[in-house]
């Protein structure tokens, strides 16, 4: 990916939900909500404290991770939807 975020910044993509309820009823497009869940693709450098100390970042390439419902600014990069947003928005990780 020729992206790189700066900063705190996270670049997401977003996990597709199931089609599907536990129960077996299909759920059309029109009442799907966007997934709060995604894939971090790209990580930037982290933080900086006021002294000028770098804070690493707490997730990495690959993690999987859950994210507020309006979190991140929407993208497209290489042609692919992707989101963006503070390393703060994201809720936890999924292990």
């Amino acid at each position: 990916m020729a992206f790189k975020p700066l900063h705190d910044r996270v670049l997401v993509r977003r996990i597709q939900s199931e089609d599907k309820t536990k129960g077996g009823l299909i759920i059309p497009d029109t009442a799907k909500e966007k997934p709060a869940e995604g894939e971090v693709v790209s990580v930037g450098e982290g933080a900086r404290k006021d002294s000028g100390e770098l804070i690493a970042p707490s997730v990495k390439a690959g993690d999987r991770v859950l994210f507020g419902k309006w979190s991140g600014t929407e993208v497209t990069v290489a042609g692919e939807e992707l989101l963006i947003m503070k390393e703060s928005d994201i809720l936890g990780i999924i292990a």
